[in-house]
């Protein structure tokens, strides 16, 4: 009799954990996954019941223990945010349709910045090299931030991002330009898209001359040099020994050249 009740009341036990929706815990995730987001960006949270189908459920969300969206049939929600007052702990509660079963999903905290991020454009060298290339990166501020891709420009197309046909793109942020002109690039993420401050501009240029014959025309200038100032000291020294008195500069160049 003894076993027979106690065999009784662990089904009860058991069958009242399962109603009650313990079980299985529910999830709460966001999409994208970022650490941080930005004032104007979107986020999206998803919960899941881990039982059944979506359908089955009615869908709560709270925010710093707080309702913030109150039962409803969706399972995800987008929000815009809009302040630093986003920034908080959110959770979802189910409700099982004709039942009392009820399940509550982990926390997520969300990180707001107020600070709209900006880009930053480097190169190495600003000089284009006959028949080469300078490479262009671009880069995010602050670092810790994530997912974004790059839209670069140049002077002439202020308003309209470079394809591959204005320049060749290396890996996520990297660019390679034979083209003169003023550059500058930014960083987008999101749908739709949430875009960064454009970057300082940086002018680069092609070179009027292959680099490498440059000591040559170096050389081929001090030379001229030396021998222009030679000729303008012997010119001084004829002078000195002609006995012409008057008109002495075309004395001088009758001297030097007879």
């Amino acid at each position: 009799m003894g076993a027979t009740l106690l065999c009784e009341l662990g089904l009860f036990l058991l069958c009242t954990l399962l109603c009650t929706g313990h079980g299985q815990d529910a999830v709460l995730t966001i999409e994208p996954n970022w650490s941080s987001f930005f004032i104007g960006e979107f986020v999206t949270f998803k919960c899941d019941m881990k039982e059944g189908e979506d359908t089955d459920w009615y869908y709560k969300i709270t925010k710093d223990s707080r309702e913030f969206l109150s039962y409803r049939l969706n399972n995800d929600h987008t929000l815009q945010i809009t302040s630093t007052g986003d920034n908080d702990e959110y959770q979802c509660f189910g409700h099982m349709k004709g039942s009392y079963d009820t399940k509550i999903s982990n926390t997520v905290s969300i990180t707001v910045s107020a600070e709209k991020p900006s880009a930053t454009l480097t190169a190495v060298t600003t000089i284009i090299p006959v028949e080469g290339n300078v490479t262009l990166t671009c880069s995010v501020n602050p670092s810790s931030s994530s997912g974004w891709k790059y839209y670069w420009y140049r002077d002439e197309k202020s308003s309209e991002a470079l394809t591959t046909q204005d320049a060749v793109f290396h890996s996520n942020g990297q660019i390679s330009v034979s083209q003169e002109g003023l550059y500058r690039c930014r960083g987008g993420r999101g749908n739709p898209v949430y875009y960064t401050e454009d970057s300082q501009e940086v002018h680069i240029n092609t070179t009027g001359a292959d680099s490498s014959s440059s000591p040559v025309w170096l050389m081929v200038g001090l030379v001229c040099g030396v021998s222009l100032i030679i000729i303008l000291l012997l010119l001084l020294y004829r002078c000195r020994q002609s006995k012409c008195k008057s008109l002495f500069f075309s004395c001088c160049i009758r001297e030097f050249i007879y």
